[in-house]
């Protein structure tokens, strides 16, 4: 049988003329959307509130898209405010955020054997942001099971600490929690109200939820791209250069940015909170070093925190907003802008001012589109943070860094805030339920859902302008 063509399966995926189709570009958005439906529905049941707590539309709203966009941020306690039924209504959510809502809904199909069909597939590889549909179905399988596989490492090491501390079967339901949810980048917890403040003298906790944070934050390309190296390297016992020097150059570049983002961050918060008496002031030089880590990698997504955040000085504020916009890395759970995409954009500012005519990494040239898309995401991404600030100090009693901390943490889906979300009023919570979504689906993928195509406006050149900039 011969093989279908690019050109033949495109054409394939292209709706009959005068039928219409949901192209990925509206999918992929609308189906939060339907997820953050269903869970506020859910939610709003009576089932969903502890014994003498009430839900109003508007937190089960904000709670519903906090959980589907991987946020953390919350207007109620989630501990205390929820059902049993309600708490597992918010982790299904945050696993079906983190993996992305069709990622999930494909899982399913491959577990019942069902068969993709060519747009399933399109729409698999738009959702998981890949560019080839060879071995989906396997990529796919094995997401699934080193997602679960991971969580349930994470649930079972912090069993050591929360059975003791809650009993055998309260002690395993929060570990499970915890682990999905720090794995998804989510930062709800059902522990208390102060996250993990209690546990910033336990490394066992701290380094589990850092380990879980990364991991999920390093993308699924790169897991298995090391662990293609690892299975290698023993089997064809290689040096550990000789292994490293086969990892892929994306692989390369994201384990050095996420090392060296987290090494950097670590330090500047240790020198601003060292003697920070509400922070860092107060503890040992070897706890003052984990939770400047623990700050570190929490900056980048996980709305975790063990130091209180209302309390860091200025300048750690000014790292965070930095750490919290670039975020995780691509095809993971993380959010931000991304590792990659900033760099290539700080790259080819670099490499235009050496006059170089390509950007290139690895002695790999950066392709131009690639170029376009980065500097699209950081621009379009910095302009929905900008307007969303903006809307918070207009509608909101807030300082500039409170309300700058909080809509980068929305925009960024980190969770992190300096004890603004809960006060929040009606249209202050809009705003921010507005920006974890566009921060959640991205701000580009937004802009296509809402353009217009116009299937003609590519074909025509047009002639080179005369513009000045600089």
């Amino acid at each position: 049988m011969r093989p279908i063509s690019e050109e033949k399966q495109s054409q394939n995926l292209m709706p009959a003329k005068g039928a219409f189709r949901l192209s990925p570009a509206h999918i992929i958005p609308l189906s939060f959307l339907l997820a953050i439906a269903v869970g506020t529905l859910l939610l709003l049941l009576p089932a969903a509130s502890a014994k003498g707590a009430e839900t109003d539309f508007l937190t089960a709203l904000f709670t519903s898209t906090t959980s589907v966009c991987v946020t953390g941020l919350v207007v109620v306690d989630t501990y205390a405010h929820w059902s049993l039924f309600g708490k597992i209504v918010i982790l299904v959510l945050i696993q079906l955020g983190g993996l992305g809502v069709i990622t999930a809904i494909s899982m399913v199909m491959l577990f019942l054997r069902r068969r993709f069909s060519l747009r399933n597939r399109a729409l698999l590889l738009d959702a998981l942001n890949l560019d080839s549909r060879l071995g989906l179905m396997s990529f796919l399988a094995r997401v699934f099971k080193w997602t679960f596989l991971v969580e349930g490492m994470g649930a079972a090491l912090y069993c050591i600490e929360f059975i003791p501390r809650f009993g055998l079967a309260k002690g395993i339901w929060v570990s499970v929690f915890t682990s999905v949810s720090a794995f998804c980048n989510a930062g709800i917890d059902i522990l208390g109200p102060d996250s993990l403040h209690g546990y910033a003298g336990s490394p066992l906790i701290l380094f589990v939820t850092m380990a879980l944070i990364v991991l999920g934050g390093l993308g699924y390309i790169v897991w298995f791209d090391v662990g293609r190296c690892v299975r290698d390297w023993i089997r064809f016992r290689y040096t550990p250069r000789q292994a490293l020097r086969r990892l892929g150059e994306h692989t390369r570049l994201v384990l050095r940015l996420t090392l060296g983002l987290i090494l950097v961050g670590a330090v500047l918060i240790f020198l601003a909170e060292y003697q920070n008496p509400a922070t860092l002031g107060n503890m040992s030089t070897g706890d003052k070093i984990v939770n400047s880590l623990f700050q570190s990698v929490t900056f980048r997504t996980a709305g975790f925190y063990a130091i209180p955040q209302e309390d860091l000085g200025a300048f750690s504020c000014l790292v965070g907003f930095l750490w919290m916009f670039i975020g995780g890395s691509p095809i993971g759970t993380a959010g931000g802008v991304k590792t990659v995409t900033m760099f290539l954009v700080f790259a080819n500012a670099v490499s235009y001012a050496n006059a170089r005519k390509a950007t290139t990494l690895f002695h790999r040239r950066i392709s131009d589109e690639l170029m376009q898309k980065a500097s699209a995401i950081v621009m379009i991404s910095f302009i929905t943070l900008f307007v969303s600030a903006l809307l918070l100090l207009l509608l909101e009693p807030v300082t500039l860094v409170d309300g700058l901390f909080e809509a980068t943490s929305a925009v960024a889906t980190v969770g992190l805030s300096r004890g603004l979300t809960a006060s929040l009023h009606t249209a202050g919570r809009i705003v921010i339920i507005a920006t974890m979504y566009l921060g959640r689906i991205g701000p580009i993928s937004m802009a296509l859902f809402l353009a217009r195509p116009r299937p003609g406006k590519n074909s025509v050149t047009y002639g080179e302008g005369k513009f000045y900039v600089g």
